[in-house]
This record gives structure tokens, sequence and C-alpha cells, in this order.
């Protein structure tokens, strides 16, 4: 009998969670959100694999590929901290709902060649 009037105040008020993904809150202020990369512009140095706690950053010099577990992120930003070129980071965004573990994969683009000393002359003497 205690329990009634608990009952019926549960049914006759509003709903005390929300429908997600239907419906969403606005994210909290200082709220990390999601970890990008402007792929661009990293330069594959390895200091947000080797400064991330949860390890969940793996980056390939040679491939030129960056690499994210977001199930493993514990969105802490020091990542996006120690990025020297600041290609890392944090949009204020809830992630997508998925049914399946997605990774974040990033293909930079190739690495320019550089021209050696001697072409460079030689091609300044045929452009004169």
């Amino acid at each position: 009998m205690f329990m009634t009037k608990n009952v019926i105040k549960n049914l006759l008020c509003k709903s005390a969670t929300r429908m997600y993904p239907a419906v969403t809150r606005e994210p909290f202020a200082g709220f990390r959100g999601m970890l990008e990369n402007a792929i661009d512009v990293c330069i594959f140095c390895k200091k947000c694999q080797l400064s991330c706690p949860s390890q969940c950053i793996k980056v390939d010099l040679k491939a030129r590929t960056w690499e994210c577990d977001p199930f493993a992120c514990v969105y802490c930003g020091v990542c996006v901290d120690v990025c020297p070129v600041a290609s890392l980071s944090m949009r204020a965004t809830y992630r997508p709902v998925t049914a399946e573990r997605e990774m974040i994969f990033m293909q930079g683009p190739p690495k320019a060649v550089k021209a050696k000393a001697g072409e460079k002359k030689e091609e300044k003497k045929e452009e004169e």
C-alpha cells in the first residue's frame, strides 16, 4: 500500500529519462566530446600515442596512418594538449550511436619528396 502513491505519481508525471538518441541534451560547459584529427596537418610524430593513458591511439609514420579506438578512449584530452601542430581537437558533440565497434582510421597524404641540392641548381639554370 505504501508503494501505490509512488506508482501513481510516476505514471502521471513527466519521464525522468530522455529517449536517447532521438532526444539529446546540450553538452555541459567544458564537455570534451569527440576526438578529431586534421590529418592534413598531422606530422605523425607519435606524441599523442605516447601520452595517451588508455593507449587507444596508434600512429604509423611509414604508412602515414592514424588510428584511434573510440571505445577504449577515456576522452581526457591529453593527446590534444601534447600535439605540437594542433591537429587534434575535441568537438563538443556526442558520439553517434553505433551497433558495431568502429575504429577511427585516417590515412595521411603521401610525404612530399624533397629535391636534392644538385637537382635544384639544374632546375634554376634551365629556368634562366
